[in-house]
């Protein structure tokens, strides 16, 4: 029985071999997919520059908050970028236009980082905080920040 349902097992794997071997439009999908992975695992790189992306911390709650640190730094820079994104959808009057947009992004990742001087120095003090792109919040976030601080409307 085991033999078997070991050989009938081989029938879906072969199937999807000759689906990508005949199809080349399923195969660029494929492609596709493992670079949009290949350009995450790149940025999750490019974040962790230091000592050869090694955690020099020996206790679990200090490699935690290291983890947590990255993940956030990757967070904000994937959020800039759709803000940014969205931004420049919102801008452009033209609807063929704002379609070619959203095609390149839904064709494209927002895992972009290049932008991004990951070793620069910051300066967050409050005269040089401030947005020199331009970026606006979203509508439902203005009504949010302009409503009355008690909640009602």
């Amino acid at each position: 029985m085991y033999q078997a349902l070991k050989e009938f097992g081989k029938i879906p794997k072969s199937h999807f071999i000759l689906h990508v071997v005949d199809n080349l439009t399923f195969r660029q999908a494929i492609e596709q997919q493992l670079n949009k992975g290949e350009a995450a695992n790149k940025f999750s790189r490019a974040i962790a520059f230091g000592n050869n992306q090694d955690f020099l911390y020996g206790e679990k709650v200090e490699q935690e908050i290291a983890e947590g640190c990255r993940r956030l730094i990757k967070n904000a820079i994937i959020c800039w970028n759709y803000l940014y994104f969205s931004q420049k959808i919102a801008d452009e009057e033209a609807p063929e236009r704002q379609h070619e947009l959203l095609t390149a992004i839904r064709n494209g990742s927002v895992v972009s980082w290049r932008h991004v001087n990951l070793h620069g120095e910051y300066d967050f003090s409050d005269e040089r905080l401030r947005d020199s792109v331009g970026l606006r919040p979203p509508s439902s976030l203005t009504v949010r920040l302009n409503s009355p601080p008690d909640g009602s409307l």
